[in-house]
């Protein structure tokens, strides 16, 4: 493999995971602001 190759799969690689690690905390962000809307209904 060589040099640049092995560059380009890294960079996508990384790209991917960052894309994915984005997803996440964006999920988590939606529903603690979901379960705090309905906290604020209760009280």
């Amino acid at each position: 493999m060589t040099t640049r190759k092995l560059i380009a799969a890294i960079t996508l690689g990384t790209i991917a995971l960052a894309a994915a690690a984005c997803n996440t905390v964006e999920g988590a962000g939606e529903d603690l602001q979901s379960a705090s809307r309905e906290v604020k209904k209760e009280i």
